[in-house]
């Protein structure tokens, strides 16, 4: 178990991210056709994990923002968001936002990635949904940096997870 923060109010996750050297654990998720995707959709390239609450608060749609600018030339890389949102909100959100080059992915299914990857917030007001992460994994899906947000209204460190990539 993980304890963040919520404007300073503390909170917890159900596990720890995984660490950085191993395997990022397989998922199925949701995308705004309503398909499931796993890691497998995405063979052959780098993952950025952008882990978010909802694309409906500030900081979460400046990180999505952020990282479809930073990483958006690069064809080597998919930026993946992923968020308790339905998946026609967060295709309502990238289309008011311009951001074109992520592939948002939903949780609406199941709440399996959130507890497999450690983020699930089983206290608070923001109980069940997930806490602010970011993972970058490789071709092979090892991961190669991981970064918990600390105060889930904090920005993640984007600096750190490009150069991870």
């Amino acid at each position: 178990m993980a304890e963040i923060t919520l404007q300073g109010d503390s909170i917890n996750t159900n596990g720890d991210l995984p660490e950085v050297g191993s395997q990022a654990p397989a998922f199925r998720l949701v995308d705004k056709k309503l398909a499931d995707l796993g890691l497998e959709d995405f063979s052959g390239k780098k993952k950025l994990l952008n882990i978010v609450p909802s694309l409906d608060t500030g900081v979460c749609a400046t990180s999505t923002k952020k990282f479809d600018e930073m990483l958006g030339e690069r064809d080597d890389v998919v930026t993946l968001i992923i968020s308790a949102d339905l998946p026609f909100a967060q295709d309502r959100f990238c289309g008011a936002e311009n951001t074109n080059n992520v592939v948002t992915l939903s949780m609406m299914r199941s709440r399996n990635f959130a507890k497999d990857y450690g983020v699930l917030i089983e206290d608070g007001p923001l109980a069940g949904i997930t806490a602010r992460a970011v993972l970058v994994l490789d071709e092979d899906n090892k991961i190669i940096y991981s970064e918990l947000v600390p105060e889930i209204t904090q920005e993640p460190n984007y600096d750190a997870a490009i150069a991870a990539l």
